[in-house]
């Protein structure tokens, strides 16, 4: 929670200062309310033995962030080296006043792991990279002003984890930057306090359900809460409960909830990401946490997402954010708010509803943006082995250590309507992400869907994820996967064994294989396909043009078989490295940024691919590269409704010859909601040998024009010797 979700206390401006001894974090408590005091800002690092405090802190670094931003620099950071253990923050504040009942220091995520120390005294640990922990600290803290010291040592590197805990292997990364990424803060209050608060939407009751668990951290005592619904802009309140009492013992916990009727209820939606806030009290204690009136599930009969009790088809793209990191264009992007809020916003703009966040959690107030801009987030806990042992991976994640860290991630994004995927784990064969989410999945009151990633599904009701790569061949050696080709695909994508176990709903979220870094030179991966489709000579734009038709293409395709629940490119953002150097040093995949501070598209991706994503869009069934001269084709042209509204418009069809149409002709197209439409065209090719583009376009739908793209040859057949 940040400082806006504290309400009903008073509280001093927090001040820092790391030019004196301390660093002073004034504050006032009240008996009624709650404050959080946060403790971002610049902190004091060193490197060191993980075993062992440093003598001297003579670096200074910023809280969120990661090591490497330190100042003056450690060398190596990130890196598979032995120059230090661990890293070492420090900060130091003091406190007005008493001491309360409750006093908690949350760290929401430091990788690799983190271990406290208050005031000299060892707190507790946690090896949880990238779910937060939260220590009791009221023994060691001081009030009445005087000084405060806290330390907290993260780990050096993922290596330095023991290997049955998650810690973030990515096949395609190079450095484990640590520190600690997201915020810290410290949680003062009453008590009984509330330890957590689950909003639960019913929207056929037009009512939420809020649940809550409350402590009691002092003598035995009888409490309850009460709730206030409030818009969470215009701050309306729209509605108002109280729980029954219960009695707790010191030490005790304890759940009340209520059912709150909700006045002119307005449903959340990527359309309308309206937001609610409830307040929740029990007089020593108050906390507000927003929501969305939300509802969102997969239908095993007909594979399709429905959101809000009406079909919704995802379309959009991954954010792979610890390959970021290593990004040399990283900077402090990751916790500057206008720069994560433009990146959102381009996603809108890219027409695009969902995003997978890609092995790993961005900061929490990323969410907190998806919530306000309108984005489905498929959230992956950082899991990623493939076969394990067998694909060098050093990693043996197990269902013990899984399970508490799920545990944490869903009590901390249960609240976010943006958040409507649990994604196990990414392209692993194993059984033990299974099984930890099968002990948590209860705790998640709206029921969300799960993706097990290569495991088995869990539920009919989850979800499997699907990545055709259809040109991974080129990198396996074998001849390149070609558009002609396309008809002998299945619309159907392939799976893994363990995920036909069950039928659930599909979701493609990777599919191209044809990346290129952010100046247009193949990576590690794709140099094979390149060389294959263009020759050892071709030109950036050559290779730019290619990616973003092949892409739109496939995109098309994909949209178009509607046998998935949504489409989903790889990737929006990721690193970009020069993929003409052998790994570990080459670039394995990237994304399309033409200037990554203002993120600007490059240009022919956002040309294209923003087409094929359109709403309303179309795709051409052509594939052919070559016709005969004067042939006749039956070409068919599919239009395809994602919107629960009724699309009329005029499909037409062009043969091109430069800009010159050689043929035309449209006919007037109807599509229902949700479904699809296909216009017949029987196209006389030229007669001419040379190069042509065939042209669909749809006029009159979302947005007003789209466009599906073919390039073919006519070529006269060869003379007989």
């Amino acid at each position: 929670m940040n400082l806006r979700l504290a309400w009903n206390c008073l509280l001093l401006p927090l001040v820092c200062a790391l030019s004196g001894p301390t660093v002073l974090a004034a504050g006032n408590y009240v008996a009624r309310g709650r404050t959080e005091l946060k403790l971002d800002g610049p902190w004091e690092i060193a490197e060191g033995r993980r075993d062992q405090m440093p003598a001297a802190f003579d670096h200074r670094v910023p809280v969120p962030g990661l090591a490497d931003m330190a100042d003056p620099p450690f060398v190596g950071v990130g890196d598979d080296n032995d120059r230090r253990e661990a890293f070492w923050y420090r900060r130091r504040f003091s406190l007005a006043g008493d001491i309360p009942p409750v006093a908690e220091l949350k760290v929401h995520k430091a990788m690799f792991g983190a271990k406290v120390w208050l005031n000299g005294q060892p707190v507790g640990e946690s090896l949880a990279s990238f779910t937060p922990a939260r220590y009791d600290v009221r023994r060691w803290l001081r009030g009445g002003g005087r000084a405060n010291e806290v330390v907290i040592r993260v780990l050096a590197h993922r290596k330095f984890l023991p290997p049955d805990v998650p810690g973030g292997w990515d096949f395609e990364k190079y450095r484990y930057i640590p520190g600690i990424f997201d915020s810290v803060e410290l949680i003062l209050s009453g008590t009984p306090h509330i330890v957590r608060v689950q909003t639960v939407p019913d929207l056929d009751a037009q009512a939420v359900r809020v649940v809550t668990t409350l402590r009691n951290s002092g003598p035995d005592t009888v409490s309850g809460a009460e709730f206030t619904v409030r818009e969470a802009n215009t701050r309306r309140v729209v509605g108002r409960a109280s729980s029954a009492t219960v009695s707790l013992r010191r030490d005790q916990e304890a759940t009340v909830e209520a059912v709150i009727p909700i006045a002119g209820c307005r449903l959340w939606s990527p359309e309308d990401p309206f937001l609610y806030e409830v307040e929740t009290s029990t007089g020593p204690d108050a906390l507000s946490t927003r929501f969305g009136m939300r509802a969102f599930r997969f239908d095993p009969a007909t594979g399709r997402a429905l959101l809000n009790g009406k079909p919704y088809f995802l379309r959009g793209s991954n954010i792979t954010l610890y390959r970021f990191f290593e990004d040399a264009e990283r900077g402090d992007r990751p916790w500057r708010p206008d720069w994560v809020r433009r990146l959102h916003q381009r996603v809108k703009e890219m027409g695009w509803n969902s995003l997978r966040y890609c092995i790993g959690f961005p900061p929490e107030f990323w969410y907190d943006i998806a919530d306000e801009l309108g984005i489905l987030i498929q959230d992956e806990f950082p899991i990623w082995l493939l076969g394990g042992e067998r694909d060098q991976c050093p990693e043996r994640p197990t269902a013990e250590q899984i399970i508490p860290q799920y545990a944490d991630w869903m009590r901390e994004r249960w609240n976010h309507p943006s958040v409507v995927i649990w994604d196990a784990q990414n392209e692993s064969f194993t059984s033990e992400t299974g099984k930890a989410l099968q002990a948590v999945r209860a705790l998640d009151l709206s029921n969300r869907p799960w993706d097990n990633g290569w495991g088995e599904p869990q539920s009919d009701t989850d979800c499997v994820e699907a990545h055709p790569y259809l040109m991974i061949g080129a990198w396996q050696g074998k001849e390149v996967f070609r558009l002609r080709q396309m008809p002998t695909v299945s619309p159907t994508p392939p799976l893994q064994e363990p995920q036909r176990r069950r039928q659930t709903a599909i979701l493609i979220n990777e599919y191209a294989w044809l990346w290129l870094t952010r100046d247009g030179q193949p990576t590690c991966l794709t140099d094979p396909v390149y060389a294959q489709l263009l020759g050892p000579n071709a030109t950036v734009e050559q290779r730019r043009e290619l990616y973003a038709r092949t892409l739109a293409a496939k995109t098309e395709f994909w949209r178009a078989g509607r046998k998935c629940a949504g489409v989903l490119h790889f990737c929006l953002l990721g690193y970009s490295r020069p993929g003409d150097l052998p790994r570990p040093v080459g670039g394995a995949t990237s994304d399309h940024w033409a200037d990554v501070e203002k993120l600007t598209f490059e240009r022919k991706f956002y040309e294209f691919v923003r087409e094929s994503f359109a709403p309303v869009g179309i795709m051409a069934d052509f594939w052919a590269d070559t016709v005969s001269p004067g042939e006749q084709r039956e070409v068919a042209v599919v239009v395809t409704n994602d919107l629960g509204q009724r699309q009329t418009g005029r499909v037409r069809l062009r043969v091109l010859a430069g800009s010159r149409a050689v043929f035309s002709a449209n006919v007037a197209a109807t599509v229902e909601p949700w479904a699809q439409s296909i216009a017949r065209f029987t196209v006389p090719m030229p007669r001419q040998p040379g190069d042509y583009r065939l042209e669909a376009s749809l006029a009159g739908g979302v947005p007003e024009k789209v466009r599906s793209l073919r390039d073919f040859k006519v070529v006269a057949p060869a003379s007989p010797n």
